[in-house]
């Protein structure tokens, strides 16, 4: 099922959507060359990634143009941190690939996380056992920027395999109680903070206190994905909202939004509470 006024990805010519084309550089101010141009999605960024096209090789070519595009709202979230705050990039493969994604690609995304001074002096701090593979963007709580066919989200997440920041979280909540992290979480309507694939109701701008205790009497760090996150619906009767040139600058907020719960529950040399 094509999009509207786009050809199939199998088709040489390709699609045909205008808006799947590159801002023309001299349009842009000189300031921002070093950083990749902010585009709107295409129908196919979304399409590309529903059964049975996710497990195809002939999509790749509009799966890489997706993961670049969620690349380029990354870079530009990371680069307006505060200067303190020093962050790298990742992205998901955009091919099926067995070994990593069991041959289907049904999911694209880009990391920021904590760059690799930061990692290094928290594999200092773990030591070299507790600290292998840290280098994994997933191994380490992060933000996220993601597309499914039908879902587009933008998170922070603390995989189970990140079990040193999740840890991090809950001995910082032990030593302060719930207060301070609640006021973070209640400034992000629009969020819920989910517990792995649990159905229980935390959302964010409605928490009182009892609430965000109920979520820490379950939530096993190396156990457990944590997740602040936000979907928005990309079902194609409802896509063309998420089209338009002004999508992704408001996605490059909605990451800097979720700096402040990054920065409290993330392990630094300035919140270390891993092993106190």
């Amino acid at each position: 099922m094509a999009p509207r006024n786009e050809t199939d990805p199998a088709d040489p010519a390709g699609p045909t959507d205008s808006s799947a084309a590159a801002p023309r550089r001299a349009a842009r101010p000189r300031a921002a060359a070093a950083l990749p141009p902010l585009e709107p999605f295409v129908s196919w960024d979304f399409e590309a990634l529903r059964p049975p096209r996710s497990r195809s090789a002939d999509y790749n070519e509009q799966r890489l143009a997706a993961r670049r595009r969620l690349e380029a709202i990354a870079k530009h979230a990371a680069k307006a941190a505060p200067k303190e705050v020093k962050l790298e990039v990742r992205t998901s493969i955009h091919n099926p690939f067995p070994a990593v994604n069991g041959g289907r690609v049904e999911r694209l995304w880009a990391y920021v996380t904590r760059d690799k001074a930061a990692k290094a002096r928290l594999r200092k701090t773990l030591g070299a056992d507790l600290a292998k593979d840290l280098d994994q963007a997933y191994k380490n709580g992060y933000l996220c920027v993601a597309l499914e066919a039908d879902a587009l989200e933008v998170s922070f997440r603390i995989h189970q395999d990140g079990w040193y920041d999740g840890r991090n979280l809950v001995k910082r909540v032990t030593a302060e109680g719930v207060k301070p992290l609640l006021a973070i979480l209640n400034d992000l309507d629009g969020y819920r903070l989910q517990l792995a694939d649990w159905k229980g109701e935390w959302i964010c701008g409605e928490m009182g206190p009892e609430k965000l205790e109920e979520f820490f009497k379950y939530y096993e760090p190396g156990e457990h994905l944590l997740s602040v996150q936000r979907r928005w619906p990309a079902t194609e009767a409802v896509r063309s909202a998420l089209l338009t040139p002004e999508v992704p600058p408001v996605l490059v907020e909605e990451l800097q939004r979720l700096l402040p719960v990054f920065r409290y529950a993330m392990w630094s040399k300035e919140a270390d509470f891993l092993f106190g």
